[in-house]
């Protein structure tokens, strides 16, 4: 038994020395996963190189063909025989979303959002994969201000008494024309949208 833990121990070690060093990132031979705490991110993700049966459920699909990657958490996967590795993306490649943990930077006066050892750069698109700007081993960096919450799903109306859908719009609009004459919704979204619930919802609607 001493002799299997070693060994497995050791595969492990020889997996993280492929990783480039840095100071700021520990590894956890014991269980694959490296603890990132460049600029304070202070997270763990599977090393590069680990291989997993499966990707997490809800990873985003980015790109095509052989250049397809699965990302998910700001782990990026790429299919390993009928399994997936954990790998480095390719700078360039673009996402929709940031993963839910990272930090926001200024570096060179341009801002980054940093997670898991790769850099992101805002584009119209999303997020694109950049390279570690120089400035990225200075002590000093000023935090970026946050990117903009991605916007509010379009809800789903739906129906109750069999309504056309051009009944549908006429609804909408009376709703809306109405949810303004209540107090403060022209100055709360938030006002305003549960009014429109409100009145929908009278008129026979289910909203999601």
């Amino acid at each position: 038994m001493k002799t299997l833990i070693s060994a497995t121990t050791a595969a492990l070690l020889t997996l993280c020395a492929t990783l480039p060093a840095h100071a700021d990132v520990r590894v956890r031979a014991n269980i694959g996963m490296v603890f990132d705490n460049r600029y304070h991110h202070d997270h763990y993700y599977p090393a590069r190189g680990y291989v997993a049966p499966y990707v997490p459920r809800g990873a985003v699909i980015v790109g095509a063909g052989p250049g397809r990657y699965w990302f998910h958490g700001g782990v990026w996967y790429q299919p390993y025989g009928p399994r997936y590795r954990v790998v480095a993306p390719p700078f360039g490649v673009v996402i929709p979303l940031l993963p839910p943990s990272y930090v926001t930077l200024t570096l060179g006066g341009m801002p980054y959002y940093y997670a898991n050892g790769v850099y992101y750069r805002p584009v119209p698109e999303g997020y694109v994969v950049a390279a570690p700007p120089p400035e990225a081993n200075t002590a000093q960096v000023q935090p970026a201000p946050p990117p903009p919450p991605p916007p509010k799903a379009e809800p789903i109306i739906y129906p109750r008494n069999g309504q056309s859908p051009e009944q549908l719009e006429t609804d909408r609009r009376d709703c809306n024309r109405w949810a303004t004459t209540q107090p403060n919704a022209q100055a709360d979204s938030s006002v305003f949208n549960r009014a429109v619930d409100a009145c929908m919802d009278g008129r026979g609607y289910t909203i999601k």
